[in-house]
């Protein structure tokens, strides 16, 4: 089977479930950024050092390609599924993911800008693209999509996660959090 179909040649593509939508639509903006996130989380993992990091995101990534196949899914021409596309215990590994970096942490007291070694500069990005993904998909449950509640809160204890993450991947290189001054010297 080749991979072009030519089916989306004029702007539409087919969802999950068959229906025919315009590629400009909420839901498959919503599932290209979680898209795109994947992809950034993909590129994440090959600057961590530490397998405790990598192993962690690839779960994320795991978990996120599952988000993409519901936000891909037209579930309005579908059974109501049975139980949540993201379960409480998800949220909850991220949270705790969270815990166990912010301990290894000094306070943050100041804001702090984007960047510092090369793997924290990615974590940030991800972490913009996260916030950008939770937006887009708030934006299609404010259009009468149903979405999943806990799809929200995972994305958004998932940028979280991305933050705490590069002020680890900083530490760990031996670079330090970037503060944010109104003029920088």
């Amino acid at each position: 089977m080749p991979i072009y179909t030519k089916t989306g040649d004029h702007g539409q593509t087919s969802l999950v479930g068959g229906q025919r939508v315009s590629k400009c639509c909420e839901r498959l903006e919503s599932y290209g950024t979680v898209d795109e996130l994947n992809s950034y989380a993909g590129l994440l993992i090959g600057y961590c050092t530490e397998a405790s990091d990598r192993q962690f995101l690839t779960q994320v990534q795991t978990q996120l390609f599952i988000v993409g196949g519901y936000l891909a899914t037209d579930t309005s021409a579908m059974a109501p599924r049975q139980g949540n596309i993201v379960e409480p215990g998800m949220v909850a590994a991220i949270e705790a993911e969270i815990d166990r970096l912010q301990a290894l942490l000094p306070p943050l007291r100041l804001f702090i800008l984007p960047g510092g070694c090369r793997a924290a500069a990615v974590a940030h990005i991800c972490r913009t693209v996260c916030r950008r993904a939770e937006r887009c998909v708030l934006r299609l449950a404010e259009t009468g999509a149903d979405v999943d509640g806990l799809v929200l809160a995972y994305v958004n204890r998932l940028s979280d996660y991305f933050f705490v993450l590069a002020r680890k991947l900083n530490r760990d290189a031996g670079a330090s959090d970037i503060v944010w001054r109104r003029t920088q010297k």
